[in-house]
């Protein structure tokens, strides 16, 4: 679920062929390094269904200033250093949630 006000981050990692299941395992097993952050809003993990060995990563934070302190932080440098063998490219992109629309699958299944 998205937070209005949020400070959103997307990562894209191209990932070195046949590293993809290693690095799905090691990225869940520092995961907590970001979500344990008090200024973290949560993480998704995302596989392209077009691209193979790209994925996305996304986090939301309270706000861009926390975000950025995080960002520079021994603990992420650290994060990083543990995904870094298995990447071969990537970018970084931010943004500011405006709004959020929950679409009716997600209000049935709170439903139930």
């Amino acid at each position: 679920m998205a937070h209005e006000g949020a400070f959103r981050v997307m990562l894209r990692m191209q990932i070195n062929p046949g590293m993809e299941r290693d690095f799905e395992q090691t990225w869940l097993g520092i995961g907590n390094v970001i979500t344990e952050h008090p200024a973290n809003l949560g993480q998704w993990l995302m596989r392209s269904a077009e691209e193979e060995g790209i994925y996305y990563i996304i986090s939301d934070w309270l706000d861009e200033p926390r975000f950025r302190e995080f960002e520079t932080s021994a603990a992420h440098l650290e994060h990083r250093t543990k995904l870094h063998p298995y990447r071969s490219g990537g970018s970084m992109t931010t943004m500011h949630v405006v709004t959020h629309l929950t679409g009716a699958a997600a209000h049935q299944a709170a439903a139930r």
